[in-house]
C-alpha cells in the first residue's frame, strides 16, 4: 500500500511537470520535500490568489494561520527582484518552533536558515498605527526568531516577487525564542531602530546586523503589512504573530552546525538557537 501510495504520488509530481502547476500540485512538492517547477503567475495579483489557495491546501499538513511573515524587507533585495515594497506570506501553527530546537538540515526541499525577528499583536487598534511608536502601542512581545525559509523551485526556474509570492514566501518552519515584553515607550522604540543582532555558527561570529536593516526600523515592516492586508480587505487581529524579515543574508544548513542569533537593544536583549542534524 505505501509503494502504491509513492507511485501515485510521484505519477502526480511528473504531470506537474507537463501541465500548470496547481496549488495542490505544488503542495505535494511542499509534503515530498522536492524541488518545484515555478508556479505560472504574471502578476502579484495572481500570485496572492495562487497563495491563498496553496495555504488552504498546507492547513491539514502544518495547521492553521497564526499569523504572517514579511519577505523583501532590505531595499537591495527588493531592487534585485524589481519591486519597491516587501511581500507578505501566511505562517502556519506547526511551522514554528520552540527554541533550542533540533531540526533536520533537509527541512525542504531548498532550504536555508535566516536571523529573523517575530513581534506578537496584542489588539487590532494596530491596522491604525502610522509609526513604530504606535506598533508598539498594539503589541505584546517581541520574540528572537531564526525562520528556516524554503524557496522550494528547482534550479533554473523563475525567482521573481510573483513566484516567490506564490509559494508563500518560502514560509516553512521558524524557531522562536523566549518572548520579550513590549514597552510602549519611546526608548523601547529608539532601541529597536538601533538593535545589533548577532548570528554565530558554532560558536563563530559570521554576521552582525543593524535593526534598521528591516525597512529602517522593524516596526515599519508591521505598518507596510497592515495596509497591505487592508489593500485586500484583511486585517491584523490580537494574537497574530508577525515575521518581520531577515536580518543579513541567508545561510545554508548543514548537519551538526548550531546557528545562534542574539539581539541587543538598550536595556533589552535575548537570543534564539537552532542545531540541524
Amino acid at each position: 500500500m505505501v509503494r502504491v501510495k509513492i507511485v501515485a504520488l510521484m505519477a502526480v509530481l511528473a504531470s506537474a511537470l507537463v501541465l500548470a502547476l496547481s496549488p495542490a500540485d505544488l503542495a505535494l512538492f511542499w509534503l515530498g520535500k522536492t524541488p518545484a517547477p515555478a508556479p505560472e503567475v504574471r502578476t502579484l495579483a495572481e500570485a496572492l490568489d495562487f497563495q491563498a489557495a496553496f495555504v488552504e491546501q498546507l492547513i491539514p499538513l502544518a495547521g492553521e494561520p497564526v499569523g504572517y511573515k514579511v519577505g523583501l524587507t532590505s531595499r537591495p533585495v527588493q531592487k534585485k527582484f524589481g519591486v519597491d515594497h516587501p511581500l507578505r506570506g501566511v505562517l502556519l501553527r506547526r511551522m514554528l518552533l520552540d527554541g533550542d530546537a533540533v531540526v533536520p538540515a533537509k527541512f525542504g526541499a531548498v532550504p536555508i536558515a535566516e536571523a529573523d525577528l517575530m513581534v506578537r499583536v496584542r489588539d487590532a487598534g494596530i491596522n491604525g498605527a502610522r509609526n513604530p511608536q504606535e506598533v508598539l502601542e498594539h503589541l505584546d512581545a517581541v520574540i528572537p526568531f531564526i525562520e528556516l525559509p524554503d524557496l522550494m523551485l528547482k534550479k533554473g526556474e523563475p525567482l521573481t516577487a510573483a513566484t516567490i509570492t506564490a509559494i508563500n514566501v518560502g514560509a516553512r518552519l521558524g524557531v522562536l525564542g523566549r518572548p520579550i515584553p513590549v514597552e510602549a515607550t519611546p526608548e523601547f522604540a529608539r532601541a529597536l531602530a538601533e538593535m545589533q543582532v548577532y548570528v554565530s555558527v558554532d560558536g563563530a561570529l559570521v554576521m552582525k546586523v543593524p535593526g534598521k536593516a528591516i525597512l529602517g526600523h522593524p516596526l515599519n515592516a508591521v505598518i507596510w503589512l497592515a495596509k497591505d492586508l487592508a489593500r485586500n480587505g484583511g486585517a491584523l487581529r490580537a494574537g497574530d504573530l508577525i515575521s518581520l524579515g531577515s536580518l543579513g543574508r541567508p545561510l545554508r544548513p548543514r548537519a551538526g552546525q548550531t546557528l545562534w542569533v542574539a539581539y541587543s537593544f538598550g536595556r533589552w536583549g535575548g537570543e534564539v538557537k537552532v542545531r540541524f542534524e
